[in-house]
């Protein structure tokens, strides 16, 4: 436990420091640095130098992301949840710089199986997203540092600390949206073992782990059938594969360590379901459908 309460510990007397210098800076930085240090000072109508701090900002933005490509790379890796083993820590040796692989999770569909950039289920993707945006946010920092706002920019925005909040908070809203689906839908920037299990990971792990039980007591899980006629456990997804039946099968798209050695050409493997299921995957599943992350009175570990 000493890791983490050490990271505890450095967070909490960073959020004072931070708490304090924002306070210092909303109510006596524009009086007193002008004076003390020329280059720190600023005028919130000041349109030049409002757009040279936003271009330090990305380009320490930047400096960070590429920080984690570093941590990843060179600096004792980064955990994988997809390791062979049931996860682990390694180092990305042969991040995806491909341009065309990147870009295409920002331009796919958030709807169906397509999954935004939420779909990103490898660690290569993930650190070399990182690269194009670390290379991005520094050229775009340098940009907005050397340059001078245009005049539509000048006329189209509201230059007052007021605004500047606004603008923030948009932001803030935006990227706080954004880490929300990460966390409820990603289990490899959200590792499960971490961060406990997405939404859909703990509704299949719940139909998984009563198709272990049944089987065990005797049922027919490739043919049995619910009240309403489809398959009790077992059933075929709008694209053909076998997937989990019951009301997990609007989670049928889901992607899990646990649960992909079960997984065939056409979607679950019915010989597998029946004699290659292994302790680790019951304990897993067991675990997972115990902690689900759902706010509600109809969730085991609600």
């Amino acid at each position: 436990i000493a890791p983490y309460f050490a990271v505890g510990v450095i967070h909490l007397i960073s959020s004072a420091i931070l708490g304090f210098g924002g306070i210092y800076h909303s109510l006596l930085g524009p009086d007193t640095l002008e004076e003390s240090f020329p280059f720190f000072g600023y005028d919130w109508r000041d349109k030049n130098k409002m757009t040279t701090i936003l271009g330090i900002h990305l380009g320490l933005l930047g400096v960070g992301s590429l920080l984690l490509v570093a941590k990843a790379m060179y600096l004792g890796g980064v955990y994988d949840t997809w390791a062979p083993g049931g996860g682990d820590v390694r180092s990305i040796t042969n991040p995806t710089l491909n341009p065309i692989v990147i870009f295409g999770y920002v331009f796919r569909s958030p709807f169906g199986g397509d999954g935004w950039v939420v779909a990103v289920n490898s660690m290569e993707d993930i650190i070399g997203g990182h690269v194009w945006i670390g290379v991005i946010c520094i050229l775009g920092g340098a940009w907005h540092v050397f340059t001078k706002p245009f005049s539509w920019v000048r006329r189209a925005f509201v230059w007052s600390g007021e605004a500047y909040l606004s603008y923030s908070l948009a932001a803030l809203s935006l990227m706080g949206f954004t880490a929300a689906l990460y966390s409820w839908y990603n289990n490899t920037a959200y590792p499960s073992e971490l961060y406990g299990p997405t939404g859909p990971e703990a509704s299949q792990a719940q139909a998984f782990t009563f198709l272990v039980r049944d089987q065990r007591l005797g049922a027919n899980v490739s043919s049995a059938q619910g009240p309403t006629g489809l398959g009790k456990y077992l059933m075929r997804s709008p694209s053909g594969e076998i997937i989990f039946g019951g009301e997990t099968m609007r989670f049928w798209d889901l992607r899990a360590p646990w649960v992909e050695p079960l997984r065939g050409p056409n979607g679950l493997d019915i010989n597998k379901i029946k004699n290659d299921i292994q302790p680790w995957q019951e304990r897993r599943a067991a675990e997972y459908m115990t902690h689900a992350p759902l706010g509600s009175l109809n969730s085991v570990g609600g």
